[in-house]
């Protein structure tokens, strides 16, 4: 019923910005929240921050406050992660994520994109 596909990822220097961002389709109506995770390679999954598809409060992990921003313009159905001060802590790959309307948890993925933060 929805669908994400992120994008923007890449390689960047430490200090650098990069914007991520997440295309939903489908019933996005039926969208609650979104969500961005990442997960670097020997490291557990986290959310990073998140924001209410129609209220748009947001939440943010303490690692990252200050420095990212999620924003969902309306109209439009596409989330931005806008990431700035980036260090290479902040290597992983990102997904997006959506709950659903009635339902419990973050069931709906992304393919992920890859953010690599270099010296």
């Amino acid at each position: 019923q929805v669908q994400l596909a992120e994008s923007g990822g890449g390689l960047v220097q430490a200090g650098g910005s990069l914007r991520l961002s997440c295309r939903a389709s489908g019933r996005t109506d039926r969208i609650y929240a979104l969500g961005w995770f990442r997960q670097a390679p020997g490291k557990e999954r986290e959310l990073v921050a998140s924001i209410g598809w129609s209220v748009r409060r947001s939440y943010y992990t303490d690692s990252v406050k200050g420095r990212f921003s999620i924003s969902k313009p309306n109209p439009g159905s596409t989330v931005y992660l806008q990431m700035n001060s980036l260090t290479s802590e902040d290597t992983a790959v990102y997904s997006c994520a959506a709950q659903r309307l009635g339902g419990s948890g973050y069931e709906i993925w992304g393919q992920g994109t890859q953010v690599t933060v270099s010296s």
